[in-house]
């Protein structure tokens, strides 16, 4: 789900830079009206590299494969470390794999950093009617899970097609696009699976990692 150097116009591509800059700056300015900002540095730091080292894991789903995402879970765990947290992993993913580009690093960030902030204010107001409750806890969890990976994948599709390069067989690109977007249905499933289990353990063994403001 990332973007790679030449794909899009140089304005969209500076338009991603902006809209990444004011959702970090925003960011970074809800943590430092914590109470102590530097608590959860430790935690954040375990996030950002394990949405780093989830695109090593390849899931083969033709036509094509695909790799854990966890915005989702990120934005469980950290809260608003979330969208930084997946900034700075973007930008090692780029510059030691290949995944995305520097110059699409903006827009890669709002594709996978927004769905990250947007699950962490669905798991605020979710966890205050659902807490006591494992199974629904759970549901909540694949919901938020799931959603992040779709919300990821409309804003690549849209993106991708809206900005076609006039050099690139549009029917072509479409038709890859499309693929792409199928492709990630089961990993939508799977993430879900996973985030929904992983806040059930978390909730019996260490409810104290889900209480990211």
């Amino acid at each position: 789900m990332h973007i790679p150097d030449g794909i899009l116009p140089v304005a969209v591509c500076a338009s991603g830079y902006g809209l990444t800059g004011l959702a970090t700056w925003y960011s970074l300015k809800k943590i430092k009206e914590k109470e102590d900002p530097r608590k959860e540095i430790p935690k954040a730091s375990l996030g950002t590299a394990a949405f780093f080292v989830a695109s090593w894991i390849s899931i083969p789903i033709p036509p094509a494969s695909v790799h854990l995402v966890l915005t989702g879970l990120l934005g469980i765990l950290l809260g608003y470390y979330a969208f930084p947290a997946v900034l700075i992993s973007l930008f090692f993913q780029a510059v030691m794999f290949q995944h995305g580009g520097l110059t699409t690093l903006g827009v890669n960030a709002i594709i996978l950093g927004l769905p990250a902030i947007l699950a962490h204010y669905t798991y605020t107001i979710g966890k205050k009617f659902l807490y006591k409750n494992n199974l629904k806890y759970g549901i909540l969890g694949f919901i938020i899970g799931s959603l992040s990976i779709g919300i990821s994948v409309i804003l690549f599709y849209t993106i991708v097609i809206t900005f076609i390069p006039a050099n690139i067989d549009v029917n072509a690109e479409k038709i890859a696009s499309l693929a792409f977007v199928i492709s990630h249905i089961p990993l939508m499933i799977i993430e879900g699976i996973f985030t929904a289990f992983v806040l059930i353990y978390l909730k019996k063994v260490k409810p104290e990692m889900l209480e990211a403001k």
